[in-house]
């Protein structure tokens, strides 16, 4: 399978570098449990301006129960100290499965004659776009296979602009953020201009020679195109980007260096690190067993991860796919994530199909999703959950719609400031879930937090103004920016 982009230069051993993540993970296996030198690491990480690639594997290998202890004790300070209760909703919109690719651990590799191909029309995607809205949705994570001739990327454009352009009673996507294949600085500069929020592509492994076995064919088989994606998005004016692995393709300790590493270089060359992080897992769909890859990581592990990477990168949002479980969400949201997803689905038209029914509400076998989900409540019964355990389910997309991105957004983070923006926001976009989406038990609980929260916030005229919001959502006034 032939490159149709340029070719990619081999600047990507220079910032994830195999050598250097050797010697980390000889340094961290022989330190682990030196109790100074792991002490020395927390207070560092209480200061909240991040750690080292080294300084993390060494967290992640202690086994000291006590400091193992410390370690999430920490992780929940800073998660909330930098997140407060604020949990933002997305969903994603999977466009095609049609795709060029060869990855082992993915149904949507091109020789995988058992699943059916499909890409979505544009009325399909607006009949998507309003089941959606119609669960409340405002953020979408775009997701598509790679084939440059059934969707090339003037396909991701013309959807880009349907998915904005559908409007549908008080429902409006105000955020698309796209998951999608590595592609050139034009191409970045064309998404850009289209309006994305976060360009969002995952390494899956950064070991390249495990890469290379995992992707035989295909453009993605390209280690250095894939890895410098976030640099050439970054050249195109995406100052969003969101990074992450395929936790369990190789070993954990190694993508969890080579995850930071890449954090780092981002931070070092463009003066602003990935605006998220994200953390799947391998796991079972059409043709993949988890049996194949003895490098699955166990859940007491994965909260491990989960905790070392906030300690890591504190400014960071997090995000928890819909391949966990309802356990295991709930352990990780208090450990360092920011964004979780409701009322998924992982299949080509899975929202508005005849299978589904109008809200994607049906329990029917998703026979183009690209991995099997764990958590399948309503995003309803995900709202009404986060507000049991005493989160703010946030709707917000006033960064992105407001300019406050790139080093603006993680200015704001690191000088402590972002809360006055986005809690108010999470309560106002909370607010409107309630008064036209959310069933009565739902609102009910919902109305009795927002009313607790408003009298956290300390500043009076950030208050006065939250009130008076939230009284125009109650009487449908919606011509205010969140």
């Amino acid at each position: 399978m032939g490159h149709y982009f340029d070719t990619a230069s081999p600047k990507a051993e220079e910032f994830i570098c195999h050598e250097e993540i050797a010697e980390t993970l000889e340094y961290a296996g022989a330190h682990r449990n030196d109790r100074k030198l792991v002490e020395e690491i927390l207070d560092k990480a209480a200061g909240c301006k991040g750690l080292t690639h080294r300084e993390a594997a060494v967290l992640a290998e202690c086994d000291e129960p006590d400091l193992v202890g410390k370690i999430f004790g920490l992780a929940r300070e800073i998660k909330k100290k930098f997140y407060g209760n604020r949990i933002v909703m997305f969903a994603p919109l999977y466009l095609s499965d049609w795709c060029v690719n060869g990855c082992t651990y993915c149904p949507y590799h091109l020789k995988n004659k058992h699943i059916p191909r499909k890409m979505l029309s544009q009325e399909e995607i607006r009949r998507e776009v309003i089941a959606l809205q119609d669960m409340g949705h405002k953020r979408l994570a775009v997701e598509s296979g790679e084939d440059p001739v059934h969707t090339p990327l003037e396909y991701i454009l013309e959807s880009i602009r349907t998915i904005y352009g559908t409007r549908h009673r008080n429902g409006a996507i105000r955020r698309v953020n796209v998951n999608i294949a590595a592609t050139t600085v034009e191409n970045y500069r064309k998404l850009k201009e289209a309006g994305i929020g976060t360009y969002i592509l995952f390494q899956e492994t950064y070991n390249r020679k495990a890469y290379e076995a995992l992707h035989p064919y295909g453009p993605k088989s390209d280690y250095a195109w894939h890895t410098e994606a976030m640099d050439r998005a970054m050249e195109g004016g995406i100052d969003d980007v969101g990074i992450g692995v395929l936790f369990g393709l190789d070993t954990y300790r190694y993508d969890l260096v080579g995850l930071l590493m890449h954090a780092e270089h981002l931070e070092a060359r463009f003066g602003t690190g990935p605006h998220t992080i994200s953390v799947p897992r391998i796991c079972p769909a059409d043709g993949i067993d988890t049996k194949d890859f003895p490098d699955a990581v166990p859940d007491e592990v994965f909260c491990r991860i989960v905790a070392v990477i906030r300690l890591a990168v504190p400014y960071t949002g997090m995000i928890i796919s819909t391949r966990e479980s309802r356990e295991v969400r709930e352990k990780v949201l208090e450990l360092g994530i920011s964004q979780i997803s409701g009322g998924s689905r992982t299949s080509v038209g899975g929202y508005a199909g005849e299978a589904y029914g109008a809200a994607g509400t049906g329990t029917a076998e998703e026979d183009s999703a690209q991995f099997d989900i764990s958590d399948r409540r309503s995003l309803d019964e995900i709202v009404f959950w986060l507000l049991e355990m005493g989160h703010i389910p946030s709707f917000c997309t006033a960064c992105y719609r407001e300019g406050r991105t790139g080093d603006r957004f993680m200015s704001l983070v690191k000088r402590g400031k972002i809360a006055d923006c986005c809690q108010p926001n999470a309560l106002m976009t909370l607010m409107e879930y309630l008064q036209d989406y959310a069933s009565a038990g739902t609102r009910k609980l919902g109305l009795e937090i927002i009313g607790k929260e408003l009298r956290n916030i300390r500043n009076d005229k950030v208050r006065e103004l939250t009130e008076r919001h939230l009284k125009d959502i109650e009487a449908g006034i919606r011509d205010f920016r969140f």
